[in-house]
């Protein structure tokens, strides 16, 4: 490829200028860049490829804007930076260069964009101004006003603009969502008041065998029958049998049950795997909310689970094992011994108790929250309370309305800073209103100040009540709890050891297990693993226990990696992974027994090991149908390896799978890659994407791809895994592919922390802030990278600690 050369001294003063310009005139030394080699990079090695009408990629650099005030310029220049540094460009059978020649550009470029992004933080910050998620609203409000109700379902999904749901650049707000939320805010009300005011009847039954069963044995229906003084439900493909109308709820609520069950005619794979779910169970309204699964043996054992059932909904539990032989039964009904003669699985329930419950605080607790210690009395002989307003002085209703906004503005306030609220209670008072109703009108309003549905951060240092709000929403997904709000009230979040001591708190249980599944669901895309359902007639053994298990399994993995402070490593290999039965047969692991899930050693033959090959990952990466090396090597370098890839150009047409299964998709993106414009970008997607092409969209093993011709499914082509990192190293397969990534556990360490400040502060890392990322991840190296060493590094960053 031959330099381009000017026509005449003119243009070749214009291009110079032209650089000049590009990259700042000067540096920090006060240096013309003229002056040093720097200018003349662009003209010797750039301008050949991308100028004029014809510029390769669309990089015309005579039209590129020098002003990095637009994000998708300073994104440009970002790039620019990051392929001449990496030594994609210029391209290695263009030009070969040292870093003699590279150094002084580079390092121009770096003073260039890092001026402007910190003078843009220095103006704003580099947080903008975010808001509460859908999820951290409701955790919100069940901790201000220690309610249990289910609220995300009043909640409009986020929108998909960003990789986190807390990125403020992603975060929009319509009317829609303003009215939205009025409503789960009176909602959230309604209920706390309801629980302040009404004593709440207890409810507990206890059902027997006979009382479980259908009520009228000769009678067709769905509900279990009585067998041999036990309630049964066999084996069928019919919706909602296993319906148990006797646990039909008579109000909203939580209810915890316990029940005693055994399989029957038992199959040679175990036992029987048992799905419970909740709904109406009639067929106007035919969906089902997923509760549980466990495994029925020929034993009997009691089991104990918790559900969210509204009124009228009631449980069904069932055979759910899709691998079971199936009954059939005419009519869409079943009849008391149908079942019996046809060899069918099946459970047998023997009791059940069922007792409504409440989550969190007490009713008493919720009545201080709301009322601190006004005094109530009894109305309606017992069946309400109310408050004695002649002991409620206007000084008290400001001291609760103080209270109740410092809470919802997670900081403190005066009662200055809250006349307009206050006036709306005393207005409402002197209007004839009750206290109760005066006060329920100002935390109304409250709850939708942009106080509370904003968060508050002061320019530059956060200060310890702006670091408590992090601090808690990243590790817990809702506001702080006392001992942060008390630390940051006593100034003492700035000192780091305090903050590393929270963070273990905060982390330690079940917290630790909230956390990640709220990280995960987002960082791992684990919340999409229901968008799909995986063709049938390809994997006739999945089903919803499969899926709920494979989900648990990485959960559990990741749970471990946090408790144990296990290398990040581990995302790439391991020689163990968490398995139950049902997870264990479908993975083909034998020797794997019991519904809980458990460690297990796996052997190199069962090409489980690491995060990457669970079921749950390699499902949230196909489709359902088919698997796309591309989509699934873009997931793998922007969430597990930290490289980042730019979207495709818009004028090259996606590879489409070939559903005739004459070409493997190896062929077709071997042509894709002819494109200069993409083979840059499918070297880095290509190798893990080929790599996990073993997987099949339901999380399976396969040596060669399978097609569906008509109702069969038919073997395809052979797999070939094999493939070249971007740094010329080979590998063969899956095996050796995850080796050699976790031969550089910093990348994988700084992918992980980048993820978790993204998370954590609602702000993407930019390139001025990647000198202090890569400090956090130096940090974390005498500890091999450990998952919990990362997460303390990152909560005492300045990357953190800052807006």
């Amino acid at each position: 490829m031959m330099v381009h050369r000017a026509s005449t001294p003119t243009r070749l003063e214009w291009l110079l200028t032209r650089c000049l310009a590009l990259l700042g005139l000067m540096i920090f030394t006060g240096t013309v860049l003229a002056e040093r080699p720097s200018a003349e990079f662009f003209q010797n090695n750039c301008y050949d490829c991308h100028q004029g009408e014809g510029a390769e990629g669309g990089l015309d650099f005579e039209k590129l804007p020098l002003d990095l005030s637009h994000h998708d310029d300073e994104a440009r220049w970002v790039r620019i930076f990051d392929r001449i540094n990496t030594g994609e460009m210029p391209p290695p059978d263009y030009n070969q260069l040292d870093a003699e020649t590279t150094e002084p550009l580079l390092s121009d470029l770096s003073q260039w964009i890092n001026r402007h992004q910190r003078e843009k933080y220095a103006k704003s910050g580099r947080v903008q101004g975010r808001r509460l998620t859908r999820r951290e609203l409701s955790r919100t409000l069940h901790d201000m006003l220690g309610i249990d109700i289910p609220l995300l379902e009043f909640l409009p999904e986020e929108a998909k603009g960003a990789e986190f749901s807390t990125v403020a650049e992603g975060q929009s707000i319509s009317h829609f969502d303003v009215d939205r939320h009025l409503a789960v805010v009176d909602i959230a009300l309604d209920e706390a008041y309801r629980r302040a005011f009404t004593p709440e009847d207890k409810y507990e039954q206890r059902f027997d065998a006979k009382t479980i069963s259908r009520k009228n044995p000769k009678q067709r229906n769905r509900d279990p029958e009585l067998r041999e003084g036990q309630a049964v439900i066999w084996s069928s493909g019919l919706i909602y049998y296993g319906r148990t109308s006797i646990t039909t709820a008579p109000e909203d609520g939580w209810y915890r049950f316990k029940l005693q069950i055994s399989g029957l005619k038992l199959p040679k794979s175990g036992g029987v795997w048992t799905t419970v779910n909740t709904g109406l169970c009639v067929s106007s309204a035919p969906l089902l909310t997923w509760v549980t699964s466990f495994e029925a043996m020929a034993e009997p054992k009691v089991v104990e689970f918790e559900a969210w059932l509204p009124k009228r909904h009631m449980l069904e539990i069932r055979p759910g094992d899709t691998t079971l032989k199936k009954g059939r039964f005419r009519g869409g009904q079943v009849g008391v011994g149908e079942g019996e003669d046809q060899g069918l699985p099946g459970i047998a329930m023997d009791w059940m108790t069922m007792e409504r419950i409440h989550k969190g605080p007490s009713d008493d607790e919720i009545r201080r929250m709301l009322f601190g210690d006004l005094e109530f009395h009894e109305i309606n002989q017992g069946k309400a309370l109310e408050l004695k307003a002649d002991k409620v002085s206007p000084e008290q209703v400001d001291q609760l309305m103080v209270t109740f906004a410092s809470r919802a503005f997670r900081r403190p306030v005066e009662k200055s800073e809250i006349e307009p609220y206050r006036e709306l209670v005393h207005a409402a008072l002197a209007d004839g209103e009750k206290v109760s109703e005066a006060l329920r009108i100002g935390y109304r309003a409250l709850l939708c100040s942009p106080r509370f549905m904003y968060f508050t951060e002061p320019l530059g240092e956060l200060d310890s009540y702006a670091i408590a709000n992090r601090l808690s929403y990243l590790l817990t997904g809702s506001m702080p709890d006392e001992e942060l709000t008390g630390l940051a009230a006593e100034g003492k979040l700035k000192d780091a050891q305090v903050i590393d001591t929270q963070v273990e708190r905060l982390l330690a249980g079940k917290n630790g297990r909230r956390f990640l599944e709220d990280f995960a669901a987002e960082w791992l895309d684990l919340n999409q693993i229901d968008a799909t359902e995986p063709e049938r007639r390809l994997a006739p053994d999945f089903d919803k226990t499969v899926e709920r298990a494979m989900l648990d399994e990485t959960h559990q993995y990741l749970e471990t990696m946090l408790r144990e402070n296990q290398s990040v490593r581990r995302l790439m290999i391991s020689d163990d992974t968490y398995l139950n039965s049902r997870l264990a047969r479908y993975y083909g692991i034998e020797g794997v027994e019991g519904d809980e899930l458990r460690q297990v050693s796996l052997k190199p033959e069962d090409r489980r090991g690491g995060l990457i090959t669970q079921g749950a990952i390699m499902k949230v990466t196909a489709n359902g149908s088919t698997t796309s090396p591309v989509l699934r090597g873009v997931w793998m370098l922007e969430k597990i390896m930290g490289i980042h890839v730019p979207p495709p150009p818009v004028d090259v047409a996606a590879v489409e799978p070939d559903i005739r299964g004459s070409k493997t998709v190896r062929d077709l993106l071997a042509k894709h890659r002819a494109d200069a414009s993409c083979a840059s970008c499918h070297t880095k997607i290509d190798p893990p994407g080929f790599a996990l092409e073993n997987y099949d969209p339901a999380g399976k093993w396969r040596d060669r791809y399978f097609k569906v011709v008509g109702n069969k499914r038919e073997k395809g082509p052979e797999i070939d895994p094999a493939y070249v990192l971007p740094d010329g190293r080979p590998f063969a397969d899956i095996t050796e592919f995850q080796a050699l990534v976790a031969e550089q556990p910093e990348k994988l360490a700084k992918n992980m922390a980048e993820k978790l400040i993204v998370y954590g502060t609602g702000a993407p890392v930019a390139f001025a802030d990647r000198a202090e990322l890569d400090r956090i991840v130096d940090r974390t190296a005498e500890e091999d990278y450990g998952f919990r060493s990362i997460i303390r590094a990152v909560a005492v960053s300045p990357l953190f600690l800052t807006k």
